[in-house]
């Protein structure tokens, strides 16, 4: 009968050598239910770990992204220094930019997300489940992974001097 697993396990040892039945060791299956909630946090785990992985991917793109902007851009970072622009407005310009990005990115992430949440439950017959707090969040949590991202071109960009970069 369906459940009796564990009855079946206590007494096959006995009805297998009823003399001796510590000499085999029996090992019911898990139950159902249970093995279901071990597998269901298990991957939750790993879907945690795989979007800090992507968090840090894309932080990583973005850096390289700013940095690249940076370099590319030294004439007019000089131009604008010279003009009385400060080094903390050119850090915000590129803190702004990064923040942008991640937020572009973190929209854009959400939304294919919940793209594909809904197509697989309409494929399977299911209701879609989507936080609305996470799809409300997570544009915001892109613009200050895109923000810490961009912290380092933005100080470098913050001193170049005008002088050097108008030399170039």
């Amino acid at each position: 009968d369906p459940g009796a697993a564990p009855v079946v396990a206590v007494q096959v040892a006995v009805a297998l050598r009823p003399d001796r039945p510590d000499v085999f060791t029996v090992t019911p299956p898990p139950n159902p239910t249970d093995l279901r909630d071990a597998v269901s946090s298990d991957l939750s785990v790993l879907l945690l770990a795989l979007a800090g992985v992507c968090l840090l991917v894309g932080a990583a793109g973005i850096a390289n992204t700013s940095l690249v902007a940076v370099l590319e851009r030294i004439s007019e970072i000089g131009l604008k220094r010279a003009l009385g622009a400060r080094g903390w407005q050119i850090a915000a310009q590129f803190l702004l930019e990064s923040a942008l990005i991640g937020t572009v990115g973190g929209a854009v992430g959400t939304s294919l997300g919940v793209i594909a949440v809904v197509t697989v439950s309409v494929l399977r017959a299911q209701t879609p489940v989507v936080d609305p707090l996470l799809v409300a969040l997570a544009p915001a949590i892109g613009a200050v992974v895109g923000a810490v991202a961009g912290l380092y071109p933005a100080t470098r960009a913050a001193r170049i001097e005008p002088a050097e970069a108008l030399r170039r």
